[in-house]
């Protein structure tokens, strides 16, 4: 959560009275993110600064990109203009790609292409109000992208896009693979 007015970050945001040291300005966040990926086997995070700070996501790409994805969502949010200016800028090392973002197959594959060209993990991602249509299963493994983020499977319609990911495994049989710790290099 950003407070605009003085360009911090306040992690309480969703508590009553949040203790103070839970407000950060970019560096103290920065230096948040490094400790906890130090200690905790990190290997993605996504939008870690707003959605504008341009420079600070291209810090955290040079400083603990080679280890950890930085998943642009609020940032790209499935655009080619901003992919192209995120490559430019070293700004993210991966794409959190949502087909209704950005309004047709065609140019979310165009997002894909574009980011996978440069290397770039790619996350297929439902969206809130989805649907129990499966469509993002067969999309993320079509393009072999390694990820799909459908949330918990605690809600039907996420459930039914893991059900057709094992539906897909079970008729590719001995095709498919886990892309397990390759993921970002699918």
């Amino acid at each position: 959560m950003t407070e605009e007015q003085d360009k911090t970050y306040n992690l309480g945001f969703k508590v009553d009275n949040p203790d103070p040291s839970l407000v950060k300005n970019k560096d103290q966040l920065m230096d948040f993110y490094k400790d906890i990926i130090s200690r905790y086997p990190i290997v993605s995070i996504e939008d870690p600064f707003d959605q504008d700070d341009w420079e600070a996501y291209g810090q955290m790409v040079q400083d603990v990109g080679n280890d950890v994805q930085i998943v642009g969502d609020d940032l790209l949010v499935t655009n080619p203009k901003r992919i192209e200016y995120a490559k430019e800028h070293k700004a993210a090392n991966a794409l959190l790609l949502k087909v209704n973002q950005i309004g047709s197959i065609s140019e979310a594959v165009t997002a894909y292409l574009d980011s996978h060209a440069d290397g770039w993990g790619v996350m297929v991602s439902h969206r809130s109000g989805e649907t129990e249509d499966t469509f993002i299963a067969d999309l993320a493994v079509g393009l072999s992208t390694g990820q799909i983020k459908t949330g918990a499977p605690c809600r039907s319609e996420r459930v039914a896009k893991y059900n057709q990911l094992l539906r897909i495994e079970e008729y590719l049989g001995r095709r498919a693979y886990y892309a397990g710790d390759g993921f970002r290099d699918s």
